[in-house]
């Protein structure tokens, strides 16, 4: 290492993970990555993302200038140029066509850093439009829906609560090679192997037999997008049997009648053929969930980019409820943020509305003020009032990931701006933008996990300032008590390393396990 070297705390903002790692630094340049042992909730895990940070960062290809296209050619200009096409394009084109001619897409990176969080908001109220695509749509969405009109909420997702269950029944994810979604969780397949080291249960309902399925107690190779028909089945055993055990959620519960009815016919004998699943292994399953002492049941992007992945993710929640597992410690919490409002006196919220518009061409419903990506292409190429003739992009790139989006590159809009973000393997921006204006470098930008997503496993806020030579302000980093308890109750850490004891003795609640029917 040379004598100008030093190293400087960071918060991988590549997922939702937010691990922290410890960058080294030579002159401007990131030459390693390495976990970082100090950070209380990583605790050291580094992925091979994290890892790849200075390659990521000093990439050849990617963009460190805006571009602009001029006679059908991208090339170099200052962002005051930029800025001027944009000003010049837009303001015009909405007096002409009106404010749903602009079309805006945020992709994935937005909630990984604080510019993401505070400014889209702003830049979607000056446009007024309401065609709003997102990443979201693409493999998350179901669970949103399920979650606002299940708890009139649709960022209320309950993660399950890995440090603490004794049973954890996965569906449709692949954790040991994603590191998880909509739970964030450093080193989730550390948590994994740990819940197998105390004595707890995973169940993983995967067609493959991935990695996180060859480290479970039981695998069900179910038959692709028949997951709700599995959850009806599990739901339906649990109350044939008298398995049921809501507990204190008991008083809070309304509609368990019609539940009963709705699920009456989807037996495990009734779903087994359609699942490619045994009967018999299906009412183990759910017996299984019943008589844990804690449990939780965790659904993911397989059971959500399926047919009826709304029903799914709704039934994933049903399973915690009637097991008596939502919000209570080895279950599925509703996690808090470190800078959560202040609390406020019990009463009805604004609930949940869906379908208060709809797209132009297609009529798909909004959703969280959100258009489905799948529809973007058909907006912008079919011809018509309404047509979508600029497109936006923050931190994304539709023309690879969207559903259809190839069909569009042949008829691009009047003006397309990007400002590309963590540029992975292409390292290039939209396919098409009239112009294109950069971020910053990782490595000179602060990032901020208290906005980052509402799916922790632990209440717990980090900050990091930009590890550039030319600032070295320190970082703090406070956790709490995993997600039920107060963020009053958070203590913060300053370079402190965790303890080395370990962790304590899991602090599930023992209960009997629900009694059975004499009859069954």
């Amino acid at each position: 290492m040379s004598h100008d070297s030093r190293t400087a705390p960071r918060i991988c903002p590549l997922c939702e993970a937010t691990c922290g790692l410890t960058l080294t630094i030579e002159g401007t340049t990131v030459t390693g990555a390495r976990g970082d042992h100090d950070d209380v909730f990583s605790q050291g895990f580094i992925c091979p993302k994290g890892a790849s940070f200075g390659g990521l960062d000093a990439d050849p290809d990617r963009l460190r200038t805006p571009l602009v296209r001029t006679d059908g050619v991208l090339r170099e200009a200052t962002w005051s140029e930029a800025f001027d096409a944009v000003a010049a394009k837009i303001p015009a084109l909405t007096r002409e066509h009106g404010e749903q001619a602009v079309g805006v897409y945020l992709g994935n990176p937005n909630v990984h850093t604080m510019a993401g969080g505070l400014y889209p908001p702003l830049l979607l109220s000056a446009l007024g439009t309401r065609n709003v695509f997102t990443a979201s749509t693409l493999d998350q969405m179901p669970k949103h829906v399920s979650s606002g009109l299940l708890f009139g909420d649709a960022q209320a997702i309950p993660v399950p609560d890995l440090d603490r269950t004794a049973h954890l029944l996965l569906i449709g994810a692949n954790p040991l090679e994603s590191n998880g979604s909509l739970c964030t969780a450093p080193d989730f397949p550390g948590r994994l192997r740990a819940l197998r080291r105390r004595g707890g249960t995973l169940t993983v309902v995967d067609p493959r037999r991935t990695r996180t399925a060859r480290l479970a107690d039981r695998h069900a190779a179910i038959r692709p997008g028949t997951d709700a028909l599995l959850l009806a089945a599990l739901t339906q055993v649990l109350v044939e049997e008298k398995l049921t055990d809501p507990g204190a959620l008991g008083e809070h519960l309304e509609g368990l009648d019609e539940l009963t009815e709705a699920i009456a016919d989807f037996t495990p004998e009734a779903v087994a053929a359609a699942c490619d699943l045994d009967a018999e292994t299906i009412r183990a399953i759910a017996r299984e969930l019943a008589a844990a002492p804690a449990a939780a049941v965790y659904g993911r992007i397989g059971s959500c980019t399926v047919e009826h992945g709304t029903l799914a993710s709704w039934l994933v929640d049903v399973l915690n409820i009637l097991t008596g597992n939502l919000d209570r410690p080895g279950g599925a919490l509703f996690p808090l943020s470190a800078t959560a409002r202040a609390p406020r006196a019990a009463a009805p919220g604004k609930g949940f509305a869906l379908g208060r518009w709809t797209s132009r061409v297609s009529g798909h419903p909004e959703a969280k003020g959100e258009l489905p990506v799948s529809a973007l292409a058909e907006e912008i190429e079919t011809p018509g009032e309404g047509r979508i003739r600029a497109l936006i992009v923050v931190a994304g790139n539709p023309v690879l990931s969207a559903p259809t989006a190839t069909a569009s590159t042949g008829h691009s809009p009047t003006a397309s701006t990007s400002w590309s973000a963590w540029i992975r393997t292409s390292t290039r921006p939209l396919v098409t933008p009239t112009s294109s204006c950069p971020r910053r470098l990782p490595r000179r930008a602060p990032t901020s996990t208290s906005r980052s997503t509402p799916s922790r496993c632990a209440t717990r806020c980090a900050t990091a300032a930009p590890p550039s030579p030319w600032r070295r302000a320190g970082w703090t980093r406070a956790r709490s008590s995993p997600g039920w308890s107060s963020p009053s109750a958070a203590c913060t850490a300053r370079r402190r390393r965790p303890s080395t004891t370990g962790p304590s003795e899991p602090r599930w609640p023992r209960r009997e396990p629900p009694r059975r029917s004499p009859a069954n």
